[in-house]
């Protein structure tokens, strides 16, 4: 059963909007923020475990995964968004990711996915990342 995300502020997509994701050994946490001249609100929070086959993953397939993942889970909001959106991840490759000249099957798969969103991806040290960090990193997703 998937629990729905929890919901802090209303999405508004005139706003700049930052998607921010991360990957642990067992689950992913994602942060989905609005930008506003009063800063930056977290207006989405979620979480999930790794299935098992993806607990098998390398490091940045996961970190992948979690962005794919954070794109379906709010793929309503982000595509009505006008202008381009940033997604933060702490794994510094990824911010190249669109560049890749050759791909495995699964990154081929997310590449193909996540073409139809208009995004960058902007690398951001983990120490940063604080919000999705702790969501990945619960014992009790």
């Amino acid at each position: 059963m998937q629990v729905p995300s929890l919901f802090l502020w209303c999405f508004n997509p005139s706003l700049p909007t930052i998607v921010e994701t991360h990957a642990s050994d067992y689950a992913l946490g994602a942060v989905l923020s609005l930008v506003s001249d009063s800063g930056e609100h977290p207006i989405a929070f979620d979480r999930r475990k790794l299935l098992p086959a993806e607990l098998n993953y390398e490091i940045h397939d996961k970190e992948l995964l979690g962005i794919v993942w954070a794109l379906k889970r709010w793929r309503a909001f982000l595509l009505s968004i006008s202008s381009p959106f940033e997604v933060l991840t702490d794994h510094s490759s990824l911010q190249y990711f669109m560049s890749f000249k050759i791909l495995t099957r699964r990154q081929a798969h997310s590449a193909e996915f996540s073409s139809d969103f208009h995004f960058s991806i902007i690398y951001c040290p983990g120490r940063l990342a604080t919000l999705p960090d702790a969501l990945s990193r619960r014992d009790n997703v």
